[in-house]
């Protein structure tokens, strides 16, 4: 009697794990809701506009707002989004490199060029020996705000695809870098003389780069925040629902309207 019970309770065990797995599939082919990652400025804004055209497909869309660069990508690698919407490709690129995620580029939506930020002088003529300008400490756009102090003709730095203060071979007027989240750079910009922020968190902190701004980064493509998802899933009917409410008429219309040139799309 204990062996027959025993293989019942086993055979119940395999039902119970086969049952559950037939759902679990079940589930996931019936799974409507897209979850999307994004940032205050101006993902939020743009995937609410868009909400409508997500259901007129059939999906729901959830969104989640970060306030850092870090756990968007952390969230789609772990399978807590669906795609997410942040950041440019060199960024995702030096995050799969570090992190050994395998996330991809689904589609350039819109440039969002970084400027650098004054409160205490009025033009990069303007900055004194030993003033000292705020850096974000990602990587990508700490170098890409040095290649463009360069391009000024305010420093000099050594070759190679990522730079950061410790390369630079000349500085004139002995310029100063303090390195700091991207998100807390807006509340520092007081303490320095001029501060490199994207323009997401710029935006949301109230700052017009046409009054504060002393060097605004010229449009690039390479730079153009991307619909991002795990690779494999970028054909996926998700993801395609998601980037043709993107890359619509209506939120191109909306980013020119909101933000005025701020913020340009480039689909």
């Amino acid at each position: 009697m204990k062996l027959k019970k025993i293989i019942g309770l086993a055979l119940a065990g395999v039902l119970s794990i086969s049952t559950v797995g037939c759902s679990s599939t079940k589930n996931k082919e019936d799974d409507k809701k897209i979850v999307v990652g994004c940032n205050l400025v101006p993902g939020e804004a743009l995937l609410n506009e868009i909400k409508p055209l997500i259901e007129k497909e059939g999906y729901e869309l959830e969104i989640k707002v970060f306030n850092d660069y870090v756990l968007p990508n952390t969230a789609l690698n772990d399978g807590e989004l669906d795609a997410n919407l942040f950041q440019h490709k060199p960024f995702l690129d030096k995050t799969n490199e570090e992190k050994g995620y395998d996330l991809v580029a689904v589609e350039a939506l819109y440039g969002c060029p970084i400027t650098l930020y004054s409160e205490k002088r009025d033009s990069l003529e303007a900055l004194q020996d030993g003033d000292t300008i705020a850096l974000t400490n990602d990587p990508s756009n700490e170098s890409r705000s040095l290649r463009l102090l360069e391009k000024a003709g305010l420093i000099k730095l050594k070759e190679g695809e990522l730079v950061t203060p410790k390369d630079i071979t000349e500085n004139p007027k002995n310029l100063k870098f303090v390195e700091a989240e991207a998100s807390l750079l807006p509340s520092i910009l007081k303490d320095v003389e001029a501060a490199f922020i994207n323009t997401n968190y710029a935006v949301a902190a109230g700052l017009n780069a046409n009054e504060k701004g002393i060097l605004i980064a010229p449009l690039d493509d390479n730079y153009a925040n991307i619909i991002a998802s795990r690779s494999g899933d970028e054909e996926s009917e998700k993801i395609k629902v998601l980037k043709n409410a993107l890359t619509s008429d209506e939120a191109r219309d909306f980013i020119n309207k909101e933000y005025q040139g701020t913020i340009v799309p480039v689909f």
